[in-house]
C-alpha cells in the first residue's frame, strides 16, 4: 500500500501541471444541447433524417446559412466536423437517435442438463 502512495507522490499531477485540468468539464452531447434549446425529440429525429439524406454541398450550405433553424445548423455542423476529421462519432449518435440501435441477439446452447429446484415457492436454476 505504501508503494502505491509513493508512486502518487512521485507523479506529475495537477499541482505540477495545472494546464492538464479540464476546467470546462466533459463536452455536452449534441442531442442534449438541442433539448436544452427547446427542441422536442420528434423534431430532432425528423431533422436528423432529413439532413442525413442530403449531399455534402447541401449540408455545407445549411451550416453556413443563417436562414435555417439552429437545429438544422447544429446537426449539419456536427456532421461536417466529423467528416473533416474522418470520424463517425457524431454520425453514429445521430443515426442511433433517428433510427434506433439494432437489436442484439444472444443465444446460448449447451448439451448439459439444467437442474431446477423448487424451494418454498421459489425457482432456483
Amino acid at each position: 500500500m505504501a508503494n502505491k502512495l509513493d508512486n502518487l507522490k512521485k507523479g506529475s499531477g495537477f499541482d505540477k501541471h495545472p494546464e492538464r485540468i479540464n476546467r470546462k468539464g466533459r463536452p455536452v452531447k449534441l442531442v442534449s444541447k438541442l433539448n436544452d434549446i427547446g427542441y422536442s425529440n420528434s423534431q430532432v429525429i425528423d431533422t436528423i433524417k432529413n439532413i442525413l439524406a442530403l449531399t455534402e454541398s447541401e449540408v455545407k450550405s445549411i451550416s453556413k446559412d443563417s436562414n435555417y433553424s439552429m437545429l438544422e445548423r447544429m446537426i449539419s455542423a456536427a456532421i461536417l466536423k466529423d467528416h473533416s476529421k474522418g470520424s463517425l462519432h457524431n454520425l453514429d449518435l445521430l443515426i442511433s437517435r433517428a433510427f434506433g440501435k439494432p437489436k442484439e441477439n444472444a443465444s446460448f446452447q449447451t448439451n448439459e442438463k439444467i437442474e431446477i429446484v423448487y424451494v418454498k415457492g421459489k425457482t432456483i436454476l
